[in-house]
């Protein structure tokens, strides 16, 4: 794992240890890469309770809730999904806090959107939100990136309440 994003992981890690709150991922495009990064700080068991990959659409559904109409209406590569994919793993595992990731790693199109189109979604203690990124690279570096935007999101979430 690049230096940044132990950091990032660390201080998430931290936030949520000062507030003795826990986090969940659900991932898509990034395929259990943000778990890994989620509980590779020392002393993330504290944190850290679980995440689900859930790569194929039916698994967005039979796991985290994500609902048939909003996959017809919206499909899997948008805000709706990314907030679904949150509320459903912070639920499922009892979560404070959930951070998903759904997108297009690439290099093909999917539901019509380009390779670097990434939600994230975050739900919390307050409500939940999404971020829409578009980010430039190969699928290697769409996938990393879309880590490091995720647990800064997160981070950003937990400083500001």
């Amino acid at each position: 794992m690049h230096p940044v994003e132990e950091t990032l992981a660390a201080q998430v890690h931290a936030a949520l240890l000062a507030r003795g709150e826990t986090v969940a991922s659900a991932e898509s495009l990034t395929g259990g890469a943000l778990g890994d990064r989620l509980s590779s700080t020392p002393g993330a068991s504290a944190t850290y309770r679980g995440g689900v990959v859930s790569y194929a659409t039916d698994v967005k559904q039979a796991l985290l809730g994500v609902s048939d109409e909003l996959v017809a209406t919206y499909g899997v590569v948008s805000a709706q999904c990314a907030r679904q994919m949150a509320e459903g793993v912070r639920a499922l595992v009892g979560a404070d806090w959930a951070v998903s990731t759904t997108g297009v790693a690439g290099p093909q199109l999917q539901e019509g959107k380009p390779a670097g189109t990434v939600h994230v979604g975050l739900a919390g203690p307050r409500g939940t939100t999404s971020v829409e990124l578009h980010l430039a690279g190969d699928r290697r570096e769409i996938r990393t990136r879309s880590c490091h935007e995720a647990l800064a999101a997160l981070l950003g979430s937990l400083t500001a309440q």
